[in-house]
C-alpha cells in the first residue's frame, strides 16, 4: 500500500531582493529543499507562495531564504502591521541612499554636463576638475552609498548567476578604477549611474508598497468583535472565538462577523460588497448571512455555520493573495538578458587582455585600457532604462486620459488582451438606484403635491436605499417635503413602513406588504405593474387609506452609464470581446447586457467562482481582463491577466486591480489597450538600441579603437538613445 504524505501551504514575506534574478535564486534554493514542491516567488509582491509536505517546517524555510543572503518571515494577515513597518523602513533607508548620492553626484554631474558643446557657456570652476576632488565626492557614492550593490553582486555570483547589480558592480567599478590609475576622469560616470539607479529603486518600491492597501481593507470588513448567546445571556466576545453554532445578535447597521442562518428577525442586508448585488436583500428566517455584510434596519439572531477563515469574505482575501502572488514582473525580462550579458562581457574582457598582452603587444600592461573599455560600453544604463523610461512615458501619458497603471506588468499584459469581463453594478451601470417611473391612481392633480409631499416626510425617516432614491426624485420633482418632525412611523423589518399624516394611512414597501395590509392592485396599473417586474426592477408601493384612496408605484433601477455603449462598440472594433459577469439576477443581468451590445453573459456568480472563470481562461491562454468597482469583485480583478477598477468605487477594488479607471469612464479602456501596445514595442525598441550598441560597440573595443573615454561617451549617447526613443512615444496620437 503506498502512502500518501500529506501537504501545507506556506506563504513568506521577502525582505532584500532587487530583482527578479533575487527571486529566480530564492525559488531555486528553497525548491532543493527536500519535501518542498511547488514555489513561486513574486518580486513585485516580495512574498513567496509554496506548497510542501508537513514534514517541512518553517524555521527551516526562513532558514534556507537566510543563507541565501535574504530575509523572511512568516505571513500572517493579522500581523500586517509588523511587515508593513519593515518594508517603510526599507523604503526610508533607499531615500535616505539616494538623497545622499544625489548630494555627492550633482557636482559631478555639472561637471559633465559642462563639457558638452552645447552647455559651454556655463562656468566652470576649476576645482570640480581636480582628481582628488572629484574622487572625494564618488568615493562616498561608490563604497559607501554603493556598498548593497557590491553585496548584491557578491550573492549573486555566489549562487553561480548574475543580475543587474552585478552589471552596476562591474560598469561603475571600471569606470572608478580607471579614473584613479587611468590618464582620463571617469568619477561622475560611476557616480552619476549610482544615483539613477537608487532613485528608480526608492520610487519602485514605493509603488509596490502599495499592494497589500486591498488585503488591508479586506481585512478591516470583519468585525472585531460579536455578540454571542452564552447560558442564555448576550455576551460581546472577540471575533475569533466565534464557534459554529454559536447564536450570534447582530444589530441594525452592523456588520455580520461570520456567515451562518437567520434564526430570529426580519431585515435586509446591503451585500453589494460580497455578491454585487446592487439592491439590499431582504433577510428573514432561514435564509442565508454572509460576513462582511451591512445588516438593514432590524436586528437579527443568526445560528454561525463557517466562522473563521471558513467565511465567504475569508476565501475571498485568500484568493486576491495567491492571485496576486502569481504575477510576474515585466523587469524579468532586463534580468534575464542579464544573467547571460554579464559573464560574455567579463569573458570578452579578460580574452582581449591576455590577446593583446601575449599575442598582439606582449608585456604591454597599458591594453587593459582596452579591457576597461569593453567593459564601460557594457556598462548597464541603457539596459537598466529601457523598461521604466518607456513605462514612465506611457504610465504618463495613460494619466493624461484618466488611466492609472498601479503595477508595471500590467503594461506587458494589457498589450495582449483579448477579452474583456465587465461586472454590471458601478461598473456597465451608475450603482445608485434612480427613479425611473411613477404610476399613480386615485390622486388628482390638485391633490398629487400634497400626497407625494407627505411620501416624501415618510421616507425622509427610513435608511433604506430605495427610500433615498424617491427622496432624491422627489428633490427633483421639487415636491416639498412634509413636516418629517410630525412624523410617527412604524417599521415593519424587511416589509415596508407605515405613517399617519393629517386623516391618511400611507403604507410604504414591497407589493406584498400592501396587499397584506388591504390593498388591492387597480386593473389600471396592474399591466405596468406586470411589465415592470418582468424587467427585473424594484419596485416600491404607496398605498393610501383615510380621506384620500389611491396607490402609488415607483419604478427604481439602476442606470447604464451614458458611455456603455459606445465603449462595448470600441473595443470590438478592435477586437476585443466583452462579457458580462455579474452577481446580479439574469433578468436584470440580461436586460443591461442587451442595451450596451453584450451578447455573454454570466450572472448569479458569487466572488469566488468570478475568479474561478477567470484562471480557467488563463489555462487555456486567453488573455483577459475584468472591469469592476466593488469588494466583490476583488478576486476576479486579481484572478485575471489585467483587473481594471472603477475610480468611483471601492478602496479595495481600486488597491487590488493593475490599472485605475480615475473618472469611472469605461471608454478608456480602448485608450489602456492601445497605450499598453505602444509601451511595450517601445520597450523592445530600448532593448534594441541597448543591446545593439553593445553588439556593436564591443567588438570595436575589443579591437583596440576605442579609447575608455570613448566608450565612456557611447555609453552615454545609447542611454540617450532610449531616452529620446522613450520621449517620442509621448507624442503619439
Amino acid at each position: 500500500m503506498v502512502t500518501l504524505n500529506k501537504t501545507t501551504e506556506h506563504t513568506l514575506d521577502l525582505f532584500g531582493m532587487t530583482c527578479a534574478n533575487c527571486a529566480l535564486r530564492i525559488e531555486k534554493g528553497l525548491g532543493k529543499l527536500s519535501g518542498v514542491m511547488d514555489v513561486r516567488v513574486n518580486f513585485a509582491r516580495e512574498s513567496v507562495f509554496l506548497r510542501a509536505e508537513e514534514t517541512v517546517t518553517v524555521d527551516s524555510l526562513l532558514n534556507t531564504v537566510e543563507s541565501l543572503g535574504y530575509q523572511a518571515t512568516e505571513h500572517d494577515p493579522n500581523k500586517q502591521s509588523e511587515t508593513e513597518k519593515k518594508q517603510k523602513d526599507h523604503i526610508r533607508v533607499l531615500k535616505i541612499r539616494f538623497i545622499l548620492s544625489l548630494l555627492f553626484s550633482l557636482p559631478l554631474f555639472y561637471g559633465m554636463v559642462t563639457h558638452f558643446q552645447f552647455l559651454s557657456f556655463l562656468p566652470m570652476p576649476h576645482i570640480l576638475m581636480d582628481r582628488w576632488v572629484q574622487m572625494i565626492l564618488a568615493t562616498p557614492v561608490q563604497f559607501l552609498i554603493g556598498f548593497p550593490f557590491y553585496q548584491s553582486a557578491y550573492r549573486a555570483l555566489r549562487n553561480g548567476t548574475a543580475n543587474m547589480d552585478v552589471l552596476v558592480v562591474i560598469g561603475t567599478t571600471a569606470a572608478y578604477g580607471y579614473s584613479i590609475f587611468g590618464k582620463d576622469l571617469y568619477f561622475e560616470t560611476s557616480a552619476v549611474l549610482i544615483t539613477f539607479i537608487l532613485g528608480g529603486k526608492w520610487i519602485e518600491h514605493v509603488a509596490k508598497g502599495k499592494s497589500s492597501d486591498g488585503i488591508k481593507a479586506l481585512l478591516s470588513l470583519r468585525p472585531e468583535t460579536a455578540t454571542v448567546k452564552s447560558n442564555g445571556v448576550w455576551t460581546e466576545v472577540p471575533n475569533e472565538y466565534l464557534k459554529q453554532g454559536d447564536l450570534v445578535l447582530v444589530k441594525a447597521m452592523e456588520r455580520f462577523p461570520m456567515d451562518g442562518i437567520v434564526e430570529e428577525g426580519e431585515s435586509y442586508a446591503d451585500e453589494s460588497m460580497l455578491t454585487g448585488e446592487s439592491m439590499p436583500v431582504e433577510k428573514k428566517l432561514g435564509d442565508l448571512i454572509l460576513g462582511g455584510t451591512v445588516n438593514g434596519n432590524g436586528s437579527l439572531v443568526v445560528k454561525a455555520m463557517k466562522v473563521g477563515n471558513d467565511t465567504t469574505l475569508s476565501h475571498i482575501i485568500k484568493s486576491v493573495e495567491e492571485s496576486l502572488g502569481t504575477k510576474a514582473p515585466i523587469q524579468r525580462i532586463a534580468d534575464q538578458i542579464a544573467a547571460y550579458f554579464v559573464p560574455v562581457v567579463i569573458a570578452i574582457s579578460v580574452l582581449d587582455f591576455l590577446v593583446w598582452y601575449f599575442l598582439l603587444v606582449p608585456g604591454a600592461i597599458t591594453r587593459i585600457e582596452t579591457s576597461i573599455a569593453i567593459l564601460v560600453i557594457a556598462c548597464p544604463c541603457a539596459l537598466g532604462l529601457a523598461t521604466p523610461i518607456s513605462l514612465l512615458v506611457g504610465t504618463g501619458r495613460a494619466a493624461k486620459r484618466g488611466v492609472l497603471f498601479r503595477s508595471a506588468e500590467a503594461l506587458e499584459s494589457v498589450s495582449k488582451i483579448n477579452t474583456i469581463f465587465f461586472d454590471k453594478t458601478g461598473t456597465l451601470t451608475e450603482g445608485k438606484p434612480k427613479v425611473t417611473d411613477v404610476l399613480a391612481v386615485g390622486i388628482s392633480e390638485e391633490k398629487r403635491s400634497l400626497v407625494f409631499g407627505h411620501v416624501l416626510a415618510m421616507e425622509e425617516t427610513s435608511d433604506h436605499p430605495l427610500a433615498k432614491a424617491i427622496l432624491a426624485f422627489g428633490k427633483e420633482k421639487q415636491y416639498h417635503s412634509g413636516n418629517a418632525d410630525m412624523v410617527k412611523t412604524i417599521t415593519f423589518p424587511g416589509g415596508g413602513i407605515q405613517t399617519e399624516l393629517e386623516g391618511n394611512v400611507y403604507f410604504a414597501g414591497k407589493q406584498v406588504f400592501v396587499e397584506e395590509n388591504g390593498f388591492v392592485i387597480p386593473e389600471t396599473m396592474r399591466s405596468g405593474v406586470e411589465d415592470w417586474t418582468k424587467d427585473g426592477v424594484s419596485l416600491v408601493f404607496v398605498g393610501i387609506r383615510g380621506n384620500l384612496q389611491g396607490m402609488i408605484v415607483f419604478r427604481i433601477e439602476d442606470q447604464i452609464r451614458d458611455s456603455a455603449k459606445k465603449a462595448i462598440a470600441d473595443l470590438r472594433s478592435i477586437g476585443v470581446e466583452p462579457i458580462l459577469l455579474t452577481g446580479d439576477n439574469p433578468t436584470a443581468a440580461n436586460k443591461v447586457a442587451k442595451s450596451v451590445g453584450i451578447n455573454s453573459v454570466y450572472s448569479s456568480l458569487l466572488p469566488e467562482e468570478k475568479a474561478k472563470i477567470l484562471k480557467q481562461l488563463k489555462v487555456a491562454n486567453v488573455h483577459s481582463a475584468m472591469v469592476g468597482d466593488g469588494i466583490n469583485d476583488a478576486p476576479a480583478l486579481a484572478s485575471a491577466d489585467v483587473g481594471i477598477a472603477m475610480g468611483t468605487g471601492s478602496d479595495i477594488a481600486i488597491n487590488t486591480a493593475d490599472v485605475v479607471l480615475v473618472n469611472g469612464d469605461i471608454q478608456r479602456i480602448v485608450d489602456l489597450i492601445r497605450i499598453g501596445k505602444d509601451t511595450v514595442l517601445n520597450i523592445r525598441q530600448n532593448f534594441g538600441w541597448a543591446l545593439g550598441y553593445n553588439l556593436i560597440g564591443i567588438p570595436i573595443a575589443a579591437s583596440g579603437l576605442l579609447a575608455p573615454w570613448v566608450s565612456g561617451a557611447a555609453m552615454a549617447f545609447s542611454s540617450i538613445s532610449v531616452v529620446l526613443n522613450a520621449l517620442r512615444m509621448s507624442r503619439w496620437k
